[in-house]
């Protein structure tokens, strides 16, 4: 018999590897329209590749019929797998989990390598053009060839990331074997904000939450941000980005940079600089606190006088540093797009599928697995823990329990 795996990223590639393990006997088949295979999962992890998160909790995922996550999570050990195959991983204290190497190039040469497999056939450079069901399974056709497989799994991946392989073939192809998708939108991306001063702080990094306003589910967000030419980036970014992406219009963004902090603790801290540095500018009021640049850009947010000698700062004008320190306010007019984004939200309707095998409910012998459907997780290693999971469980090409 004949499998087919069309997709070559990390769900693709975990997919077309546990089939040619499980089934050592048949011909697998694994089309990637690059060059190579795993070409985006380079770029992961600013390059280091963030593989898997200790904390593994269903929160951190999202779609419209999320499957039970923790239960599809106890199928398959990511972590156990690779350490078998020879890679070593290190945990940081936040829970995300790297390679000991600090390099992607680690994990994905650890893939290639399991890839090798006398059954397994990597077809590159080939943009797979249509799928139609056949008396005998699937007939894929190429731009010069036709092939016959008699199960198939789309692994294409999402739209993200575009430069680096993301395309809307995956669902152009399940849409033609009667799949139906929700809207997508960019997740995991930077902001681009209205206030002209985060231009002037381009490069400077800072821990913050992120509070979304006027909004009832009221999301938040905690880590680092950075500050670039168009507006706002960074974990903590991505991590509210999604929730900021899905919302029609303009949204406001609170943002406290010093959250472990009350305002009463900061107050102090401003009148004990006051009384020690009295002809101190009131720019450099909360240098010490926060970086020099954004100290001196939350001043100028409070509309006070840089030049202003701290010891004539009134009560009122204190108590506006502090607000500014904990509440700035950011207006984002949009995200970055698709161009920029690592992850697709949205996706083919989960539903639609077996969340026992990932096996289409509609169109049997078909599969489904990584960004392609409708599941896409925080920052933090979840969506490559989501991608080795379902592409290992979509790999196994069992039949669906209940059938």
């Amino acid at each position: 018999m004949t499998f087919a795996i069309i997709g070559g990223g990390a769900s693709g590639m975990l997919a077309a590897i546990t089939c040619a393990q499980m089934h050592p006997n048949d011909t697998i088949l694994l089309f990637e329209r690059q060059a190579r295979v795993g070409r985006k999962l380079l770029s992961t992890g600013n390059g280091r590749c963030n593989l898997s998160n200790r904390d593994l909790s269903a929160a951190h995922y999202h779609g419209e019929h999320l499957p039970d996550m923790e239960t599809l999570f106890q199928t398959f050990d990511p972590l156990t797998w690779f350490h078998s195959q020879g890679l070593f991983t290190v945990t940081e204290p936040s829970g995300r989990i790297y390679p000991l190497s600090d390099a992607a190039n680690s994990v994905l040469d650890v893939l290639r390598f399991c890839l090798d497999k006398p059954n397994l056939k990597q077809i590159l450079g080939c943009e797979v053009r249509s799928v139609k069901k056949c008396a005998d399974g699937f007939q894929i056709k190429t731009d010069g060839e036709t092939y016959t497989a008699q199960k198939l799994i789309i692994a294409c991946g999402g739209l993200a990331g575009t430069k680096l392989g993301g395309s809307m073939s995956g669902y152009q192809l399940l849409r033609s074997l009667g799949h139906s998708c929700t809207k997508l939108f960019p997740a995991l991306v930077q902001l681009k904000t209205e206030n002209s001063f985060v231009k002037a702080l381009k490069g400077i990094r800072a821990d913050a939450s992120i509070r979304m306003l006027g909004d009832a589910e009221n999301f938040t967000a905690e880590g680092e941000v950075q500050f670039t030419e168009y507006g706002i980036s960074g974990p903590a970014v991505f991590d509210i980005s999604r929730a900021v992406s899905v919302k029609a219009g303009n949204t406001v963004l609170a943002l406290d940079f010093l959250r472990g902090y009350s305002e009463q603790e900061i107050l102090n801290a401003l009148h004990a600089k006051l009384n020690e540095f009295p002809s101190l500018p009131a720019g450099d009021i909360l240098t010490g606190i926060v970086h020099n640049r954004l100290g001196k850009m939350l001043v100028k947010n409070a509309q006070i006088d840089l030049e202003k000698p701290c010891a004539t700062l009134s009560e009122r004008e204190l108590s506006q540093i502090t607000d500014a320190a904990k509440h700035l306010q950011l207006t984002v007019t949009g995200t970055m797009g698709m161009d920029c984004a690592q992850v697709t939200a949205g996706g083919i309707r989960t539903e639609e599928f077996s969340a026992q095998t990932l096996q289409s409910k509609l169109c049997p012998g078909l599969y489904a697995c990584g960004e392609v459907l409708d599941v896409d997780g925080d920052c933090g290693g979840y969506n490559l823990h989501w991608a080795w999971v379902s592409g290992y469980l979509a790999g196994l090409m069992k039949e669906d329990p209940n059938d």
